[in-house]
C-alpha cells in the first residue's frame, strides 16, 4: 500500500516558473528521480548533483518541452472525452509530509466513483519504448515519474496518455507497486544525503555530465595541467574505440541500405531495425530504431 498520510500542498505553480523550480529546488520532483537512479535520457545524477547544489542553472527548455506544455492541454482533453467517468482537475505541487524532499506536480488529478486516480501527459517523436495501449509498457523514465507521484499522494494508479508523432493518441496504466516505490525512496534519501554532506557524484559516461563538467569552470588560464598517465591511456583508447566502431557502424548503414534499396523500413520479423529517410526523391538518412536514448 501507498502512503495513507495526506501530502503537503505545497501550492499551485506554471511549470517552468521561477516559482516552480523554487519549489523543486530543496527536493527531487517526479521528472528528476529517474536522473537519480541513472535511468534518465535528459539528465545525469551527477549533473542534477550540481544543478540542486546551484552550480550550474536550471534545465533550458527545448523545443521538445515547449510543444509538450503547449500541448497539454488539448491531450488532457482528449482523455477527458474518452473517459467521462472522471472530473479531470488540474493539480497543485505535494511534498511527502515524513519526506519533505519527495515533490511531486502530476499532470493532473482525477475523480470519479473511486479513490482518486493521476493522469500524466506526454508527447513523442516517435513510439519507441512505448508499448501496446492498455499496458503499463512505457519508458521506465516515465514510470520512475508515475511511482513517485503515487507514491507522495497515496494514490494506486496513474493513467498516461501520450500524443506520439503528432497524431496518434495512446494510454498506458501504471499501479502503484510498493518495491519499486521503496527503492525510489530510498535512491532519493541517498542522494540527498550526498548533496547536504556534499558527497559529488562519480563522473559517468552521460552527455548530461559531460555538459556539466564543461560548463563548471569560468575563464581560462593559459598553463600546462599534469594528468594521471592511467586516464591518458584510458582516453587514448576510448578514442581507438569510438573510431573504429565509427567505421563499423558507417560500414553496417552502407550495407542495409543497399539491401533496402528503395523500402523504407529494415525489419528482422517484427523487429524495427532503421528507417530510411527520403528528401527530394533521394536518400536522406538511415535513422536507427535503436537509439542511445532508447538502449541505456
Amino acid at each position: 500500500m501507498s502512503t495513507t498520510v495526506e501530502p503537503t500542498r505545497v501550492g499551485f505553480f506554471e511549470a517552468g516558473t521561477p516559482e516552480w523550480h523554487a519549489a523543486r529546488a530543496q527536493g527531487i520532483g517526479g521528472s528528476e528521480i529517474a536522473a537519480v537512479l541513472g535511468l534518465s535520457p535528459y539528465e545525469s545524477r551527477f549533473s542534477l548533483w550540481h544543478r540542486k547544489k546551484g552550480l550550474i542553472g536550471p534545465v533550458e527548455e527545448s523545443e521538445q518541452m515547449y510543444w509538450g506544455k503547449v500541448d497539454e492541454p488539448g491531450i488532457a482533453s482528449r482523455f477527458a472525452e474518452f473517459h467521462p467517468e472522471f472530473t479531470v482537475c488540474p493539480s497543485p505541487t505535494y511534498s511527502a509530509v515524513e519526506r519533505p524532499w519527495q515533490v511531486a506536480n502530476p499532470d493532473r488529478l482525477l475523480y470519479g466513483d473511486g479513490p482518486m486516480e493521476l493522469l500524466e501527459i506526454k508527447t513523442s517523436r516517435d513510439d519507441e519504448g512505448w508499448g501496446e495501449p492498455g499496458t503499463d509498457q512505457i519508458p521506465v523514465w516515465y514510470r520512475c515519474q508515475c511511482l513517485w507521484y503515487l507514491d507522495v499522494l497515496g494514490a494506486q494508479r496513474c493513467h498516461v496518455a501520450v500524443r506520439i508523432a503528432g497524431c496518434e493518441y495512446r494510454e498506458y496504466v501504471i499501479d502503484y507497486n510498493p518495491a519499486e516505490a521503496e527503492l525510489l525512496r530510498e535512491a532519493g534519501a541517498q542522494f540527498m544525503h550526498d548533496l547536504k554532506h556534499d558527497v559529488r557524484p562519480d563522473i559517468d559516461g552521460h552527455s548530461a555530465t559531460y555538459q556539466t563538467v564543461r560548463v563548471l569552470p569560468e575563464g581560462l588560464d593559459d598553463v600546462d595541467v599534469e594528468v594521471d598517465p592511467l586516464l591518458v591511456r584510458r582516453f587514448h583508447d576510448a578514442q581507438d574505440a569510438y573510431w573504429e566502431a565509427d567505421d563499423e557502424l558507417t560500414a553496417c548503414k552502407a550495407s542495409l541500405l543497399d539491401l533496402i534499396g528503395t523500402g523504407r523500413r529494415a525489419v528482422l520479423g517484427a523487429e524495427r531495425i532503421a528507417t530510411r529517410t527520403v528528401r527530394d526523391g533521394k536518400t536522406y538518412s538511415l535513422m536507427p530504431a535503436r537509439t542511445r536514448r532508447n538502449a541505456r
